[in-house]
């Protein structure tokens, strides 16, 4: 990979591969996309990201085909055509370029457009976006706070609003969240004596 995108287009990650699967160099794919019907066709070339130590190592892949074996997501690709090579891509990361003016959901965001942003409570900075992890039942921001990372479920009533321009993100927490809550178990009450 150049580093080099095209004018107008943002680098947006959209798998990760985790297994060679049967003999003829299927790889078993972990999907990062909301829509691999259109990320994942036939001619579809991918970026990597692997080690520098890799083959691939600055290569692209061109996908032949996505099929769906009990649910999971299978990829071939040009090139890989035994299962020898499709391990030697096992845990490489699949990037794309996408247009982003294409892009008609006002409320999606890109990872690297949420990374590093502010996040905002009440109005004041209680830390920094580290990361996005996404899990299968919901995305969480991985915001850092001091000395800790807290992980911030990435829904609207927690998250009400996503600043990209102003580099901010307005959270709405529920108590305990960023803050060690006091133990707040009453004390029995004392019998008199």
């Amino acid at each position: 990979m150049s580093g080099a995108k095209r004018p107008g287009t943002t680098q947006l990650r959209v798998g990760r591969l985790l297994k060679a699967h049967g003999l003829k160099g299927a790889l078993k794919l972990e999907l990062y996309t909301d829509d691999p019907a259109k990320r994942f066709v036939p001619g579809a070339t991918f970026s990597l990201q692997v080690p520098t130590s890799s083959p691939w190592h600055g290569k692209t892949l061109e996908l032949t085909e996505l099929r769906w074996y009990n649910g999971h997501p299978v990829a071939f690709f040009v090139g890989v055509d035994d299962r020898t090579v499709a391990e030697s891509l096992v845990k490489a990361i699949l990037w794309i370029d996408a247009d982003v003016a294409a892009d008609d959901e006002p409320d999606a965001w890109y990872d690297h457009q949420l990374v590093g942003l502010r996040a905002l409570r009440d109005g004041v900075e209680v830390g920094r976006v580290m990361r996005v992890d996404h899990l299968p039942a919901q995305d969480l921001l991985v915001i850092k706070a001091g000395d800790r990372e807290v992980l911030v479920p990435f829904v609207s009533a927690i998250v009400p609003a996503v600043d990209v321009e102003a580099g901010t993100v307005t959270l709405t927490p529920p108590a305990g969240l960023f803050e060690d809550l006091a133990d707040e178990t009453p004390e029995p009450p004392r019998r008199a004596e």
